[in-house]
C-alpha cells in the first residue's frame, strides 16, 4: 500500500489530522507561548475587567472591556495557530541529485576497472534568469537541489524553506513564504493587546485612587495584581513592540531577518 508524503518525510517536522498540519520539531515551545498569553489575560478578566464593569457610565461599557479583552485574546491564539500549522514555504527535497547538472571534468580521473576515466564534477552553483536579472543559486546537499531566490536551508526543521525569514522557537516553526504575513499579524496584535491590558491595568488603579480619594501607593495596594499585570505587559511590549517595528522596518525594505543579518555580516 502506497505511503503519503508525510509518512516518509524525511525532515524534522511533526505532521498531525493525516499530514493536514505541519509543525516544527520544537513544536512543544508553542505550550509554552499559549500560557505566556493566557494566564495574564485571565489574570486581566477576574481582577482588572470584572471589577471595571461598575465603574462606566453605562453597565454594557463595562462588559465591553471584558469581552473585547477575550476576544482580542482568541484573535491572537487563532493568528499563533496558522503560523505553527501551516507549510512555510517548503520547497519538496529530490530523491536523487539533478543529472542534468553533471559534468565530466577531464583534468582528474578515477581509475575504474583497470582504466582511466573522468570524473563527475556537481557545480555548488548556478546562474538564472529572475526578471531578466542573473542570478546566483546554490546547491542545497541535504535537498538535493538548486535552492530557489531567497530560499535557505533551516538546520532546525531540516528543510529548504522559500523566502526564508528565520526559525521562531516561540512558535515552534519557520517563518517563511506561507506563513510570513500571520506571523507578522500575531506580532503586531500581540503588541496591541499588550497595550490594552496596560492601559486598562492603568485605568483601573486610577478609578481605585478616585474612589478611595488616595495615592497610587494605596491603589497599588489595593490591586497588586494591576501592578503585576502593568509590569508583564510593559516588559512584553518590548519585546513584541520591538519585533513589530523590525518587522515594519524589513517589509518596507523588503528583506527577511536572514538577509538582513547576512549582509550585516558580510
Amino acid at each position: 500500500m502506497a505511503k503519503r508524503v508525510y509518512q516518509v518525510w524525511k525532515g524534522s517536522n511533526k505532521f498531525f489530522l493525516g499530514g493536514r498540519l505541519i509543525f516544527g520539531p520544537d513544536a512543544r515551545s508553542l505550550l509554552v507561548t499559549i500560557l505566556l498569553i493566557i494566564v495574564p489575560v485571565i489574570i486581566f478578566c477576574v481582577f482588572v475587567a470584572w471589577h471595571l464593569r461598575h465603574h462606566f457610565s453605562t453597565y454594557n461599557a463595562g462588559y465591553a472591556v471584558l469581552v473585547a479583552a477575550i476576544v482580542f485574546t482568541i484573535y491572537v491564539l487563532v493568528l499563533l495557530f496558522l503560523t505553527s500549522a501551516r507549510d512555510p514555504g517548503i520547497v519538496p527535497r529530490n530523491s536523487h541529485p539533478p543529472e542534468e547538472e553533471f559534468r565530466y571534468d577531464t583534468s582528474t580521473s578515477v581509475e575504474v576497472g583497470g582504466r582511466q576515466t573522468p570524473s563527475l564534477q556537481f557545480p555548488r552553483t548556478k546562474e538564472v534568469m529572475v526578471n531578466g536579472i542573473s542570478v546566483r543559486v546554490k546547491y542545497c546537499d541535504t535537498c538535493m537541489l538548486y535552492r530557489p531566490p531567497r530560499c535557505s536551508h533551516c538546520s532546525i526543521c531540516n528543510n529548504c524553506v522559500e523566502r526564508f525569514d528565520h526559525h521562531c522557537p516561540w512558535v515552534g516553526q519557520c517563518i517563511g513564504l506561507r506563513n510570513y504575513r500571520f506571523f507578522f499579524c500575531f506580532v503586531s496584535s500581540s503588541t496591541l493587546l499588550c497595550i490594552y491590558v496596560f492601559a486598562m491595568s492603568a485605568l483601573y488603579i486610577k478609578v481605585l485612587m478616585n474612589d478611595h480619594h488616595g495615592t497610587v501607593w494605596k491603589a497599588m495596594k489595593e490591586s497588586p495584581a494591576s501592578v503585576i499585570l502593568m509590569a508583564y505587559s510593559f516588559i512584553s511590549l518590548w519585546f513584541v513592540g520591538g519585533l513589530t517595528g523590525f518587522h515594519l522596518y524589513l517589509i518596507s525594505t523588503n528583506q527577511t531577518t536572514y538577509e538582513n543579518f547576512r549582509y550585516r555580516s558580510d
